[in-house]
């Protein structure tokens, strides 16, 4: 196969996410959640294997008529952070002006961070918390904390978006990649587990998002606070 064939096929790959958004958002207006949470975790990996894809088919260069970097901006806007906030505020799980709180501040906070052109790292991790509202929006649904807790957590995340806080990219992120990526991988496992039983309470696959959650989210802080041997810790 000619590589620039290879190439659209990437872009034709990455663009099914606005298939999989529509998809997710007709089950949010309907308030099917299992559905919704289905269609965005397959968007999610379908954005987790056409990054290195494009880079190994040099989309850029053999297929420069589509911006595979605009396109995947786009989709992920809608499948991190637009479908999830407004499933968030229709759920209920953030009542009355908690819920217009974090509505606002996760679609604000995440289109100027999307727009940043500060938000690589040198090691390909993200500078700030990187707007994955599908991933901690699916956390809240599994566990249905108190309001105030769901508040807090979108609070601080929104606010960690501003900061310099390292957060890892599971594939791009090579210091302790051996751990992250089946991290990732297990957290996939867990939020299907999750899906497939309703988000029953007393599943198993409740904790495997828990302790997969916390190693995602703290992975790169740790990275911060754990100079690498032999060098400093990246920023």
């Amino acid at each position: 196969m000619q590589i620039r064939l290879k190439a659209l096929l990437v872009h034709l790959l990455t663009a099914t996410g606005a298939v999989l958004s529509m998809l997710a958002m007709l089950a949010a207006v309907e308030a099917d959640w299992p559905r919704m949470f289905f269609w965005l975790i397959i968007a999610l990996v379908v954005d987790g294997i056409d990054g290195p894809l494009a880079r190994r088919y040099h989309v850029k260069e053999n297929w420069a008529l589509y911006d595979g970097v605009l396109m995947d901006l786009i989709i992920d806007f809608l499948t991190y952070v637009f479908i999830p906030a407004f499933a968030l505020f229709v759920s209920g799980l953030l009542p009355g002006w908690t819920g217009w709180l974090a509505i606002i501040a996760i679609t604000y906070g995440s289109i100027l961070y999307f727009s940043d052109t500060r938000m690589k790292t040198q090691d390909n991790s993200f500078a700030g918390f990187p707007a994955c509202w599908n991933m901690v929006v699916l956390v809240l649904f599994a566990l249905k904390p108190a309001f105030w807790v769901s508040l807090a957590i979108v609070v601080i995340l929104t606010f960690t978006m501003f900061t310099n806080l390292k957060f890892i990219h599971p594939v791009r992120t090579q210091r302790w990649r051996a751990v992250s990526l089946p991290m990732s991988v297990a957290w996939v496992g867990f939020s299907v587990w999750a899906i497939i039983v309703d988000f029953h309470p007393a599943s198993w696959a409740i904790w495997g998002l828990v302790v997969t959650s916390l190693w995602l989210i703290c992975a790169g802080i740790l990275q911060q606070a754990i100079p690498p041997r032999g060098g400093r810790a990246t920023s």
